[in-house]
């Protein structure tokens, strides 16, 4: 009696005597679970890895710039597959396989963040008409290819390509600059932007097609060369030379260097190309340098349907708020009734890449619903070049945020 009072006043436990100690493998798989679980928590609420995969968002966001985008800026978005591999987005890393099981969904739900997507910010969000792939040819766009080599024949399609449908937060990820917000009244004229009748924030780093007169001479070659400045593929001109992508501030370095230097835009009227939104050159005869006007829907608004102008909410209606749409006779059908308004359930966006005659962006598929964005890009955290003069690291570039980078 008086060596078990002993062990007691001494503090210790008889059961953590006996108790063993775990084995070093179960140790290691313990880690291992709890840095998973913290990475995705992270991943999902704070903060997300991306890399930029194309030269849309040139020259203020590069092709190989790593960056984080931040989740708390607009608030993290509930995932709506909930059933997926962890830390990978919609395709597994090694076997290329689906990542996620699609059977489960949750309605979309945001926590509330910092604030909400503004004009000019830099926006990373799920690329809208990414619902259907052609999974063999992922990178092609499935409602091109559609339009324009299967004359909108769904089963022909589909008898030579395996689709893939995938769930909204499963879309690929892309990045562009939010250039409208919900309610705004977007107008390109001469590939120079309107945003409510005022023309746009113009960014020194952004492209255009730009016409540089042969007059400049070794002038103009000399500092076309220097700076590695890409030309515009005659084809792509109408036979036209020398039409270079020129960022803003290279234009106006050549105009003071005494070049003539013009934008190389399409013409008022001109349908140049077929995949232009929304997909209805009857009623709509827009290009990329001359576009609307339109309106961006806003949560709560209502709009007057006809068929005129139904191409514009075709997608909102039927795609992303999730309505039976039919047309029949000139009459609109919403959910088996015969409707001539709507009015939206979400707010959408207008975006478009800084890279502006070298970007598929709202021009070529619409309006981004809230529920398809990711977060707002926060800083370049490392960027390398591969390609060029200047191969390497781009150590001016690192630890920089989106905003100092584009101006």
């Amino acid at each position: 009696m008086a060596l078990l009072n002993k062990k007691v006043t001494e503090g210790e436990d008889p059961k953590k005597k006996n108790k063993k100690k775990k084995p070093v493998w179960r140790e290691w798989v313990d880690a291992g679970v709890f840095a998973i679980v913290a990475a995705t928590l992270i991943r999902t609420l704070v903060f997300e890895a991306y890399t930029i995969p194309t030269g849309s968002m040139e020259g203020s966001m590069l092709v190989n710039d790593y960056l984080f985008v931040s989740k708390l800026s607009y608030g993290p978005r509930i995932p709506m597959t909930p059933l997926a591999v962890p830390l990978v987005h919609n395709s597994l890393p090694l076997t290329g396989g689906v990542s996620y099981i699609s059977g489960v969904q949750w309605k979309y739900h945001r926590i509330p963040g910092f604030g909400h997507v503004e004009r000019n910010d830099v926006v990373v969000f799920n690329y809208p008409a990414g619902d259907t792939v052609m999974e063999d040819h992922p990178a092609d766009d499935y409602y091109t290819a559609l339009r324009e080599y299967f004359g909108n024949d769904r089963e022909a399609l589909k008898s030579r390509f395996k689709l893939l449908v995938r769930p909204v937060d499963k879309k690929e990820n892309y990045i562009k600059r939010c250039v409208g917000v919900p309610g705004d009244k977007i107008e390109v004229k001469d590939g120079v932007l309107f945003v409510n009748d005022a023309p746009s924030v113009r960014y020194p780093h952004q492209k255009l097609q730009y016409m540089v007169s042969a007059k400049g001479g070794a002038a103009a070659s000399d500092f076309i060369n220097d700076n590695e400045i890409e030309a515009v593929p005659p084809t792509y001109t109408g036979g036209i030379n020398n039409v270079y992508f020129l960022e803003n501030v290279q234009a106006d370095q050549l105009t003071k260097m005494g070049v003539e230097v013009k934008p190389f835009v399409y013409p008022k009227g001109v349908v140049m190309e077929l995949g232009v939104f929304p997909h209805d050159s009857t009623n709509f005869k827009f290009n990329r340098d001359n576009f609307g006007p339109i309106s961006i829907p806003k949560e709560g608004t209502t709009v007057q349907l006809t068929p005129q102008n139904i191409a514009l909410y075709r997608r909102v209606i039927r795609n992303y708020e999730e309505n039976k749409l039919e047309e029949k006779d000139g009459k609109i059908y919403i959910n088996d009734k015969e409707a001539n308004s709507y009015t939206f359930k979400m707010d959408y966006y207008w975006m478009m890449g800084d890279n502006r005659d070298n970007s598929a962006d709202s021009r070529y598929w619409g309006f981004v619903p809230i529920d398809h964005v990711v977060g707002k890009a926060w800083f370049v955290w490392f960027s390398y070049h591969k390609d060029g003069i200047t191969k390497g690291i781009r150590w001016k570039r690192l630890f920089h945020s989106v905003h100092s980078l584009e101006q």
